[in-house]
């Protein structure tokens, strides 16, 4: 009977961690579809403001004079690491984490031993893991939770005045992109210097438009506006993955319990069985004896 009490405790135990999974990838569902619609809506915005620089920078033949254009010696670099919260979502913030690490083993090594990298990190598991590493200059929890455009628009024109007064030579952003529910892919984008338009002569040509007033003065007022779309869109784009990563973690947790419960219940009747047969068999040789 102890094995019968043993396997009815371990099926309580996984009964109770089987409603955990169930209810957090509910909760992971719901958010998604707020998330997934949030990063939805903001894409063909941002792309339309992309659209507007490569016409704007293909009228102007001067757009590599330009501070944000600047492509120098990255001698001090700063990387923006966007990962989650809490975890239970699979591999979604280590796999964030093992980019950086190879990024900075590969490409920033020298900045690295020199004293001049620096993180930016949004959400706690990737800093509570590189700041262990890497000096971290700024760290922000709430920004998960609250995604506030005004707050990252902030981050964002502090990274530009960095660039510009050259205390920084090179930004980029790493973060999971959201493909969709099941799919995220980490993703390492340069944030700054600017890359310039890479247009042909035919797309040049067709957007030779007057512009008033002149398109330096746009470039000027437009580009820090992408940057702080584009930094609004990674942070929701890892938003939405993350949430994508949690509820598919969840649902195979969900289903792996229900297999082992399955078998546990087997297993249980297979015993309880077995016990009942052990009972029958001893009345009947007892009786057997007091008969003889």
């Amino acid at each position: 009977m102890g094995n019968l009490k043993e396997i009815r405790t371990r099926i309580s135990s996984i009964e109770s961690t089987q409603k955990i999974t169930s209810s957090m990838k509910l909760v992971s569902a719901a958010k998604l579809r707020r998330a997934q619609t949030a990063i939805q809506h903001l894409r063909p915005y941002s792309q339309k403001l992309n659209e507007i620089l490569n016409n704007l920078a293909g009228s102007n033949m001067g757009v590599d004079q330009l501070p944000l254009f600047e492509q120098r010696e990255p001698e001090k670099v700063a990387i923006v690491v966007i990962t989650s919260n809490k975890g239970l979502c699979g591999a979604f913030n280590s796999n964030v984490i093992k980019t950086v690490q190879h990024l900075i083993a590969e490409k920033y090594a020298d900045q690295h031993r020199a004293g001049h990298l620096q993180l930016f990190c949004i959400g706690k598991k990737g800093n509570d893991q590189l700041s262990k590493l890497y000096p971290v200059a700024y760290h922000n929890e709430e920004l998960l939770d609250n995604p506030d455009f005004t707050e990252l628009s902030t981050m964002a024109d502090d990274l530009v005045q960095k660039f510009i007064h050259h205390e920084i030579d090179k930004v980029e952003v790493v973060y999971n992109q959201f493909l969709n529910a099941a799919t995220q892919r980490v993703t390492v984008e340069e944030f700054l210097p600017v890359l310039p338009p890479t247009g042909n002569e035919e797309q040049k040509v067709t957007s030779d438009y007057i512009i008033e007033p002149s398109a330096d003065q746009l470039l000027q007022e437009l580009i820090p506006k992408i940057l702080r779309t584009q930094l609004y869109k990674t942070l929701s784009d890892s938003i939405a993955s993350e949430h994508g990563a949690r509820m598919t973690s969840m649902t195979k947790a969900t289903d792996n319990a229900t297999e082992i419960l399955r078998e546990l219940r087997l297993k249980y009747n297979n015993a309880r069985q077995s016990s009942i047969t052990n009972e029958l068999i001893e009345i009947v040789s007892g009786a057997n004896a007091l008969n003889g």
